[in-house]
């Protein structure tokens, strides 16, 4: 007989789901990605250590959903810091909120990027990455001229890359504390975070396109 306990048999089949991946995110939170495992994800769930298999169909589809969930946020702020002022001011705005996500969800932050973990082709993965890429994509158009919607060159895919590598370079080595040494010239996280990282991109983009 199969058999499960009463907290599990109490949930409807989406709220186990979202009750599973909120404590899957909840424990890449507190614990990272070395501390995380499925049993204790169940645990904190209050459902049996065979639940996370049977409704992702193992690790790597439960944390797929929370990496997900990861670029959902991180669309959103985007998509906000992306709202008004003129390009230049929205692509540095977007700058700072990818970092400032990261900083606030190093979990999910770090468990994004690691294809080796996740299902790459799941349908709510891909539409996140999309909204995110999109938002940043429709600053990257505006600050080269071109119409919303507008397919970008070879030229402007490149700066789209490297605005994006820079933000992710810039939120690892914050997270990573590598900034410590301007931390002794009299800068904190915060002021780095809000000036410094904004004259990066002056410097690397805005001005170079007058």
């Amino acid at each position: 007989m199969n058999e499960k306990n009463t907290t599990e048999r109490g949930y409807h089949h989406g709220h186990l789901r979202d009750a599973l991946i909120r404590a899957a995110d909840e424990l890449l939170a507190e614990r990272g990605l070395e501390g995380f495992t499925l049993r204790e994800t169940a645990r904190r769930a209050g459902v049996s250590p065979a639940a996370p298999s049977h409704h992702f169909g193992g690790t790597a589809g439960l944390l797929t959903e929370v990496a997900a969930l990861g670029y959902q946020e991180l669309a959103r702020r985007l998509m906000v810091a992306g709202e008004s002022g003129t390009p230049a001011d929205r692509l540095k705005a977007q700058g700072v909120a990818y970092v400032r996500f990261a900083l606030d969800f190093p979990g999910r932050f770090h468990l994004m990027f690691r294809h080796d973990m996740l299902q790459k082709d799941q349908p709510s993965l891909e539409q996140a990455t999309g909204q995110a890429w999109d938002a940043l994509e429709s600053t990257v158009l505006a600050i080269r001229g071109q119409p919303e919607g507008a397919e970008l060159d070879a030229e402007g895919e490149a700066m789209l890359i490297g605005i994006w590598s820079t933000a992710h370079g810039f939120a690892h080595l914050t997270l990573d504390k590598k900034l410590a040494r301007i931390d002794d010239c009299g800068g904190n996280e915060a002021d780095m975070l809000e000036s410094l990282f904004p004259a990066i991109i002056d410097t690397l983009w805005v001005k170079k396109l007058g």
